[in-house]
């Protein structure tokens, strides 16, 4: 089967939205649903990336730095994560999970996981392989600096 990289673009367009749209819906309909996708996220990187800085966070997630420091004082409020001084630069602040931040950021990764893993239990073992194959072949086109959470 003959496929373009416009063909290939135009199905990672319309399908890695949707697939994101499931996970947020999954992420709702959970009991222990205590974080947005964003604040899932945020907690995920920094989990990933200890001593991260606002603007790390920021640019793996999308927001301005704004938009981000509202979404990080909620989390400090919360008590998920703390902002400590830079060990080299008192001008840097780094972002660090408490243990409630690690174990709520945990839970909901378990419990979102079991949701795709019910999802994905219809697909027959084939359909299954070939989305990890194509999981496998996307992952180091979109990697960069930073790992996903």
């Amino acid at each position: 089967m003959n496929v373009s990289a416009t063909e290939s673009a135009r199905q990672v367009l319309e399908v890695v939205p949707a697939v994101m749209r499931g996970i947020r819906a999954l992420m709702r309909e959970s009991a222990k649903r205590k974080l947005s996708v964003p604040q899932f996220r945020t907690l995920g990187f920094i989990n990933h990336h200890r001593g991260a800085s606002l603007s790390d966070v920021a640019e793996h997630i999308g927001l301005t730095l704004p938009s981000m420091s509202k979404l990080v004082d909620g989390l400090v409020e919360r008590k998920l994560i703390v902002r400590s001084g830079h060990a080299d630069d008192r001008r840097r602040i780094t972002l660090e999970l408490t243990s409630r931040g690690c174990a709520l950021w945990e839970s909901a990764r378990e419990s979102t996981q079991a949701s795709l893993v019910e999802k994905l239990s219809t697909l027959n073992e084939n359909d299954r392989a070939t989305v990890v194959r194509a999981m496998r072949i996307l992952q180091p086109l979109f990697a960069h600096e930073h790992t996903d959470d």
